[in-house]
């Protein structure tokens, strides 16, 4: 059989590109949808290009539920006709079904930190012009299904949670074309900082992808750094998925390193931008604003956060959960 043809389509949102894959297979596939405006700017002008339509489209595979990758999924829903199946973990199923949810999860983690009275409203904001609708998936996953993409074109869901507790990895099968969204973070993308949700998870689903999926190429999200800040393309050859897996492990043992040094010594509220984990920024070298969206410092701390404080702790005689 010969390979399913991967197109990577893009489209502009603030500093960022926002990237989504065309798989070229009987039933045709598009990986993340961008935001509201993705669908008719970008994907629909880039499949003319290649002689293909949009309304063709019959698969909508999300990685996660993040607002750069689920916001253009009802409109390029609606413009296959609401024919296409919309397929993500359950787990991030909220953020596709609710806009609220987006806000939620800013106010239950980065939120916390970023102390901005207007962050609530800005979410909000956000969520309500770039999200082009609210939207029921036609298939939930947990990972270990295989969808038919006609002609004998399967695709298998690995779950593959850290950066969401919902991300997964489509894989094309018999070519190992590996569809992550964020969950190779390597040095992080334009804040210069890996951001995950679940510390552990990321690091077990990063092993995952190296050891059993080892993908021969490798789609990413964004085009994420390496440790000299030089930017990877997001479509990765098998050498460059092994270093990019490579780097993402090492930096997050670094990340995990310090993030335990600063929360074993205790936090403390401080005049840092970085407060209270400056300890952190200054152990890594991190340097950027841990203010811009989505702010990957402190959702990422948060993460560390919380694993430490529900891990069992060692005290005089028995165990305790602090």
């Amino acid at each position: 059989m010969a390979e399913v043809a991967i197109h990577p389509l893009v489209s502009p949102w603030g500093r960022f590109g926002l990237y989504s894959f065309y798989l070229d297979a009987p039933e045709p596939a598009i990986v993340d949808t961008g935001i509201a405006s993705s669908p008719a700017e970008g994907m629909a002008p880039a499949l003319e290009a290649i002689g293909r339509r949009i309304e063709d489209v019959r698969w909508i595979l999300l990685t996660h539920g993040h607002i750069d990758h689920v916001g253009g999924a009802h409109a390029l829903w609606e413009m296959t006709g609401r024919r296409a199946q919309v397929v993500i973990h359950e787990a991030d199923a909220p953020m596709l079904r609710s806009r609220r949810a987006h806000v939620d999860e800013y106010l239950a983690g980065r939120g916390r930190y970023l102390h901005d009275p207007d962050g609530e409203a800005k979410v909000t904001a956000a969520a309500n012009a770039v999200i082009s609708g609210e939207l029921e998936p036609t298939t939930l996953v947990r990972g270990g299904e295989v969808l038919s993409l006609g002609g004998g074109v399967t695709v298998s869901v690995h779950s593959i949670p850290g950066h969401t507790a919902g991300s997964v990895a489509y894989v094309v099968d018999g070519q190992r074309s590996v569809f992550v969204g964020d969950a190779v973070q390597v040095h992080g993308a334009a804040n210069g900082f890996p951001g995950f949700e679940h510390p552990t998870a990321y690091r077990t689903s990063l092993e995952y992808l190296r050891d059993e999926v080892r993908p021969r190429r490798l789609y990413l999200g964004h085009p994420y750094r390496r440790a000299d800040g030089t930017a990877y393309g997001v479509e990765l050859d098998a050498a460059q998925a092994a270093e990019a897996l490579r780097e993402s492990l090492e930096i997050e043992g670094r990340v995990a390193a310090a993030a335990h040094d600063s929360l074993c010594a205790g936090l403390r509220e401080t005049a840092s931008p970085y407060s209270p984990f400056a300890p952190v920024a200054a152990q890594v070298g991190y340097e950027n604003d841990p203010t811009l969206e989505p702010a990957p410092f402190f959702t990422s701390m948060h993460g560390y956060r919380t694993q430490y404080e529900n891990e069992p702790r060692e005290t005089t005689g028995h165990t305790e959960t602090q």
